[in-house]
This record gives C-alpha cells, sequence and structure tokens, in this order.
C-alpha cells in the first residue's frame, strides 16, 4: 500500500474545482492506499472524504513564498509519502521525493493583472517562471488540462521530456440545486460567470454589449462573481461610462447560479487567455447557447458547440452574440450540440487517469 499526498491548498478557489472533483472521484477508483490530503487551516471543513483510507491535513504554506519553499518543504519531508501531487505548479523546488504536478495554464507568465501590485506581480511572476521551469525538470510527470496547456509547456520549456506528460481533460457538473429566481432589473440578459482579471476581457465584453442595446435595447449583461478588486475596477469603469443594463450580482449561491443559467439568452466568454474553459462546459449542460473567444485552448475545449468571435475585436463580438440572439435554429444547434460536448468529458475518467499516473510513477525506480 502506498501513501499519496494531493496538495489541495487551492482547493477553496475557482481553481480548486479541479482538485476537489479528482479527490471526490479518486474515492470512487483507489479505495486500497493511503491518501493526505493537504488543505489550508481555513478549509478544514470545507470537503469531507467519504473513504477511510481519505485524510484531511491542514497546512499553511503560502503560494510563492519562502515559507513554501522551506516549511513546506520540512512537512513534506516528515510526512514522507510515497509520491505527492502537486494540483498546481506552486511548490517546494527543493523536494526530493516523488512528485507529479498540474499545469492548469501560463497566464501567470503571459500577463499583467492591473488589480494587482505592479511590483509584487512581477515579482511573483519571475519567481513563478523560475519555480515552473524547475517543475517541469525536476517533476517525474506533468499533467496539462489540454492540449494547448501541453503545447505551451513545450514553447516556455522546451527541454521537458515529452514522454513524461499527460493530458488529462477536466469535465464539468450541472447543479441538482433546485432553481431559485434572480431579481432581475431586465427581462432578457446575456452572462458571463467567473474571475473578472483583466485577461478574461469583461470590459471588452461590456463595449460589445452596449453596442448590442441600438438593436436590443432592454438586453442586461449579468456579470456573476465576488465583487473583489478586479470586479470592483471593471464596475468603476463601466459606471464612468454611463453603460446601460449592466448588473454585477456579487455573490450568488448555487440555485440562484442554476436559475441565471437556465435563464439566459446566451452565455458570453470573452476570455483572452485560458488553459482549459470550464464555464462554457457548465453553461452547455443548461442547455445555454454559448459564444465565446476563438483564443488559446476554447476551440479544442468547446468544439462544434461554441459560436466564435475574436476577443480583441469588439465588433466580431457584438456581431457574433447579436447571430445567437437573433437565429433560433442556430440557438436549438448549439444546445443540442452542447449537450452532445459535454459527454466527451468525466470528472471520474479525469480521476481515473489521473490514478494512472500514480501508478506509473510509483513503479518507477
Amino acid at each position: 500500500m502506498a501513501h499519496i499526498a494531493i496538495d489541495a491548498r487551492i482547493i477553496n478557489s475557482t481553481t480548486g474545482r479541479y482538485v476537489e472533483r479528482l479527490i471526490t472521484y479518486l474515492q470512487d477508483v483507489d479505495t486500497e492506499n493511503e491518501y493526505s490530503i493537504l488543505v489550508p487551516e481555513k478549509d478544514k471543513d470545507f470537503w469531507k472524504p467519504r473513504n477511510k483510507n481519505f485524510t484531511v491535513r491542514t497546512v499553511n504554506y503560502d503560494n510563492y513564498s519562502f515559507n513554501e519553499q522551506l516549511g513546506f518543504n520540512r512537512y513534506l519531508k516528515k510526512l514522507n509519502a510515497d509520491l505527492v501531487h502537486f494540483a498546481m505548479p506552486q511548490q517546494p523546488i527543493n523536494y526530493k521525493g516523488k512528485k507529479v504536478t498540474t499545469f492548469h495554464d501560463f497566464n501567470l507568465l503571459k500577463t499583467y493583472n492591473s488589480d494587482k501590485n505592479w511590483f509584487i506581480y512581477h515579482t511573483k511572476q519571475k519567481v513563478g517562471k523560475y519555480v515552473f521551469q524547475r517543475v517541469a525538470r525536476d517533476n517525474d510527470h506533468l499533467i496539462t488540462v489540454s492540449k494547448y496547456t501541453e503545447k505551451e509547456l513545450f514553447e516556455f520549456f522546451p527541454e521537458t521530456a515529452k514522454e513524461k506528460v499527460s493530458v488529462i481533460y477536466e469535465s464539468s457538473d450541472v447543479s441538482t440545486t433546485a432553481p431559485k429566481k434572480y431579481q432581475l432589473p431586465f427581462k432578457k440578459y446575456i452572462m458571463y460567470v467567473g474571475q473578472q482579471s483583466d485577461y478574461k476581457n469583461i470590459k471588452r465584453l461590456g463595449d460589445a454589449h452596449q453596442l448590442l442595446l441600438a438593436k436590443y435595447p432592454d438586453l442586461g449583461l449579468v456579470l456573476v462573481g465576488r465583487k473583489n478588486t478586479a470586479a470592483l475596477t471593471n464596475e468603476a469603469y463601466f459606471n464612468e461610462k454611463k453603460y446601460k443594463n449592466v448588473l454585477f450580482t456579487d455573490y450568488v449561491d448555487d440555485a440562484q447560479l442554476s436559475w441565471l443559467y437556465t435563464h439566459t439568452e446566451a452565455y458570453i466568454f470573452p476570455s483572452l487567455m485560458e488553459g482549459f474553459g470550464l464555464p462554457g462546459l457548465e453553461a452547455m449542460g443548461y442547455g445555454t447557447p454559448v459564444v465565446s473567444s476563438s483564443a488559446t485552448c476554447l476551440p479544442e475545449v468547446y468544439g462544434q458547440a461554441a459560436h466564435y468571435f475574436h476577443p480583441e475585436d469588439t465588433s466580431d463580438m457584438a456581431e457574433a452574440i447579436d447571430q445567437v440572439l437573433s437565429d433560433d435554429r442556430l440557438r436549438t444547434r448549439l444546445a443540442k450540440a452542447g449537450f452532445k460536448q459535454i459527454k466527451k468529458y468525466s470528472w471520474k475518467k479525469q480521476a481515473q487517469e489521473t490514478h494512472k499516473v500514480y501508478m506509473l510513477v510509483l513503479k518507477k525506480n
């Protein structure tokens, strides 16, 4: 029996959906080996195991910190696991045990988010690039969540051995919670769900929406997500320009989110860069037409189930949304194609393929 540790410090975050689903379905795949799930103290009750071979352990080491490099390294040595799976690249680079790392994207290395402190962000970016390079070189195996992310991995770090990289797709879930009506100031709306950092391209989405008001004067734009610094920055931008019919919801629960997905005219994903693009698949699960950026991995993941636009062309974005709003046949085709597309992905399959990686690494001398 092996002892496998999974670094789940990101579990209560947007990207944390990956590791939460992984450990949930790993319980169906592996009932023999021992698993230690490492989470921050604040998240000790966020996820509860149902199998006796899974144990939640608390660790408090900030990403890209000296404490991560020193303290977390000491902790892992003491834990003495046979294998550690880091769900994100940030990790103690001098840890010498067997290790697997998941790369979700390389956005940290490619962009600057204006809601962050310039000096701190660029320092983190430099540290991140060094850590990423060491991870690519020293880990026993690497997982990417799309072929596009795999391609970027080899572009950034061409010395990486191809035989130690696996593409394992994520998946999506449709909430089984009964929808609860969300009160809106307009009857028809398009929507976006998620973080609003600069690369998510929300300002251009707002610009495109305002162009659409000439034809659809009562159309709303609903931006779902917590009002953090990035969202407040976008809200200030829209207010300064006196944009109409734009609503920033702040946090909504699963029941309200289900209602919003079910009743929207279309889900819009304007992002400039993604590693997988989970929100679009979630929208497809509700039968919602998806209008998406054509950037990075999104055509790979969404296939023929989305209507695409160039994300840096506001007019093209508005035109693509208009085509979906005005063409019932197109909307129906996208909804049907969406249901078909999401069947290609499975969280259980993700867990099974990840487990195979664990077993492969554990067999190596």
